[in-house]
């Protein structure tokens, strides 16, 4: 298995994605040679002294970088030997099994579509997010700003491809799928979640109904669906009361009895012990990672790839959506 880490992606490269593709290569258990993608000179300077077996790394050339304020896929078309863009070409030509990237999340997105393309059946890839819970394990929420404006249809496809996901890297059976939605009548939304309610209520998922904002922290579902929109504003929200927790706990309890307590609250909060989010829908494995991603969020994105490459997530997700479209037909 070999998976390839953008080395110039986010905002403390390549610095932060080399050691946390080290720490990955060095702790995780997983049997797999990590590909290093940028600047062969800078990463080389970063992995000096590290001792890592030739045979388990190697470095591949790319002169060029996407900026966060790039636009995404001019970026891609105008860019072809950036980072973001060899390292997806590599699994499209069968050289990686997965990609792994803290870039510009517009970029890897349009990347993966234009050159790994969408699943049939698949309108456009979406972004599920793994949202920490206080069930002590995360909620997958899907679409997290793939898709802006959805059709319920689309809903519909988001709920399947978490449904996948959920089983094959989260080994949970049978996961309970939830709707984001206002209030949890089923009579209530508007109508993109009146109508996406009616579609998973036939869809054969273990589907729990309308899931309101304040309850999907308790872990009441596996997959959270939404569109994009919605779920990108929900992730942003969410990132920020994590560092506002972790703000107070420093400024108020630092060298109380209370604090170590406080800070585990922390770190269930703590999106790094997640690693990436996946983009699922694409023909191949990638994941994505916050720009500031410390080395253990990409040391744990490294782990989410070989887990969706192993456990044959990709052939899993086009059987479900082969099935998904046969019943529409």
């Amino acid at each position: 298995m070999r998976i390839a880490l953008d080395a110039m992606g986010g905002d403390n490269s390549p610095a932060v994605p080399v050691r946390g593709g080290v720490e990955a290569l060095q702790h995780l258990e997983s049997d797999f040679e990590l590909l290093l993608v940028g600047d062969p000179g800078a990463i080389e300077e970063e992995l000096e002294g590290q001792g890592i077996p030739g045979d388990r790394l190697r470095i591949i050339p790319a002169s060029g970088v996407i900026g966060m304020g790039d636009a995404p896929v001019e970026s891609v078309r105008r860019k072809p030997d950036s980072s973001i863009v060899r390292g997806v070409q590599l699994q499209e030509s069968g050289e990686a099994d997965a990609f792994v990237s803290a870039g510009s999340t517009g970029a890897i997105v349009a990347a993966s579509t234009l050159i790994l393309g969408s699943m049939p059946g698949m309108d456009r890839p979406a972004i599920g997010a793994l949202l920490p819970t206080t069930a002590a394990r995360p909620t997958l929420m899907v679409d997290a700003g793939a898709n802006v404006d959805c059709k319920p249809e689309q809903l519909e496809e988001f709920a399947h491809l978490g449904h996948v996901y959920m089983q094959d890297v989260e080994g949970r059976q049978g996961p309970k799928v939830g709707l984001l939605n206002i209030c949890a009548e089923p009579d209530k939304g508007n109508e993109l979640t009146l109508e996406a309610y009616r579609l998973l209520e036939r869809s054969g998922l273990n589907f729990i109904g309308n899931v309101e904002g304040r309850y999907f922290v308790t872990g009441v579902c596996d997959v959270l669906v939404c569109d994009g929109f919605v779920g990108n504003v929900v992730l942003k929200s969410y990132e920020s009361v994590a560092e506002q927790v972790a703000h107070l706990v420093s400024r108020t309890a630092a060298g109380t009895e209370d604090y170590v307590d406080l800070l585990a609250v922390c770190r269930v909060l703590d999106y790094a012990e997640h690693g990436g989010a996946p983009l699922l829908g694409a023909n191949g494995v990638t994941i994505i990672c916050h720009g500031d991603s410390p080395a253990r969020a990409i040391r744990n994105a490294v782990r989410v790839a070989a887990r969706s490459v192993e456990s044959g997530m990709v052939e899993h997700l086009r059987r479900e959506l082969s099935s998904l479209a046969s019943a529409r037909a």
